[in-house]
């Protein structure tokens, strides 16, 4: 599984318009608004490396509204599952 980040400005007027377009994407799974420099977050989780590619680029990057878009791909997943997790060894 590959997991990416994608932060996204909008045009000015655009911001829910967009969400709503880039969460109806395949291999999108969520979008968030925040504040500061960005207006979205989107969380892109896809089988392959290659299908990033179609999500991003042909997908989101090509949604009306858009101004610019910035790529991240995480290397490796820390939740607070996994943080639980690992403290408990050996308390048992």
């Amino acid at each position: 599984m590959v997991t990416a980040l994608v932060f996204i400005r909008t045009k000015v007027d655009a911001v829910n318009d967009v969400a709503e377009t880039i969460a109806a994407i395949d291999g999108v799974s969520e979008v968030y608004s925040v504040t500061g420099d960005l207006d979205l977050v989107a969380i892109v989780r896809v089988r392959v490396l290659d299908d990033l590619s179609a999500v991003v680029t042909d997908g989101i990057a090509k949604t009306p509204g858009i101004a610019q878009t910035e790529t991240h791909i995480a290397f490796r997943t820390y939740s607070r599952h996994d943080l639980e997790s690992a403290f408990a060894i050996g308390l048992d």
